[in-house]
């Protein structure tokens, strides 16, 4: 005689399973890799360097407000 399966635990399982593939394909998808996140930090942090070395001594930070208040 076969063994007694409980028929929710299983579909359940299968469930978790097609989950579980869904999201390491939309990890690969759409995730980016630790280095990838550092690469990007560093660049941005590069260009703001730039910029901020460019800046006219009497360039203020933000720009002024115009709304006339």
């Amino acid at each position: 005689m076969g063994e007694v399966v409980n028929l929710n635990r299983v579909r359940k399982a299968k469930a978790r399973e097609a989950a579980a593939g869904e999201a390491a394909a939309n990890r690969a998808k759409h995730g980016r890799t630790r280095a990838e996140r550092e690469r990007d930090a560093e660049a941005e942090a590069r260009r703001r360097a730039l910029l901020d070395g460019a800046r006219l001594e009497g360039d203020a930070v933000d720009p002024p407000d115009r709304s006339g208040r």
